[in-house]
């Protein structure tokens, strides 16, 4: 899309140069989807030259210009990668549940999708799930956030005005886990209704991130000593998530979201608890 009112696209990380009428771009497949009638300035952030993925002893930094294609890449299951970082199992399937194109994979990031702040965007499901933590760029500094507490709703975040993302942090200690991962969608090339992500740590204890089928990202921990059985985790479900945060819109009914929450949630536990037992 035209977007015939931007006087400049200025090559910048800086949050000091964002003023009134700036938006921060990095890929801009959902800028120039929705275009826009007050913008007035892109600021360019891949003029920073960030590497996409960093590894080191204490886990991966992803940052906010890392494309859906090189996270692909990262998500290999022969690779290297993943055989160190066990949890990045679910890396692929979240790359899948874009249901886009390769072009949109070369240009879209992650950041992006994380600011989005949709209830689908399968890369907020995928970094609040492993834990991960945004480093956040303000004019009054640099600030960290999870990313299960980033998302406050549909389309909605915790950003300040002129805020950016400058990176995830995923931890080692979620890397190590097992993983195992969910989606469901009314149609077979549909947004996703529902997608949840099940984590078995290494110190025995479950962790259940919803997302989806809910506004914001929800996420459930259970301890090794206090393991759910599938009562237990239909009640903790229920404590969790109230009937007005579920979503609502043309891919899912609240009730039908809630059901497969439910349903979904109850495979992985299976999965991950008794047959990994």
């Amino acid at each position: 899309m035209d977007m015939n009112t931007i006087e400049a696209i200025v090559p910048t990380a800086n949050p000091a140069e964002w003023r009134e009428g700036d938006a921060w771009l990095a890929g801009g497949t959902v800028l120039f989807s929705y275009g826009s009638q007050t913008l007035r300035r892109l600021l360019d952030l891949n003029s920073a030259g960030w590497e996409p993925v960093e590894e080191d002893d204490d886990g991966l930094t992803l940052a906010s210009t890392c494309t859906i294609a090189r996270l692909w890449e990262v998500g290999d299951p022969a690779g290297a990668t993943v055989a160190r970082w066990p949890a990045l199992g679910v890396v692929r399937p979240c790359c899948d549940a874009f249901v886009a194109s390769f072009k949109i994979w070369n240009l879209s990031t992650v950041g992006g999708n994380i600011a989005t702040s949709l209830p689908a965007g399968p890369m907020t499901s995928l970094c609040a799930a492993l834990d991960g933590v945004a480093t956040l760029w303000g004019a009054a500094g640099s600030r960290e956030l999870p990313v299960v507490e980033l998302v406050t709703g549909d389309g909605r975040n915790a950003l300040e005005p002129g805020e950016l993302i400058r990176s995830v942090r995923l931890p080692a200690h979620a890397l190590r886990a097992r993983t195992s991962f969910r989606r469901l969608s009314l149609s077979n090339r549909g947004r996703s209704g529902a997608l949840l992500i099940g984590r078995r740590d290494t110190d025995g204890g479950f962790v259940l991130t919803v997302t989806a089928s809910t506004k914001r990202p929800v996420q459930l921990r259970f301890a090794a000593e206090s393991l759910p059985d599938g009562p237990a985790l239909a009640a903790a479900l229920d404590a969790a998530i109230p009937a007005n945060l579920y979503h609502d819109d043309i891919h899912g009914l609240p009730a039908w979201r809630r059901d497969m929450t439910y349903r979904l949630g109850e495979e992985l536990r299976l999965e991950l608890l008794e047959e990994g037992a």
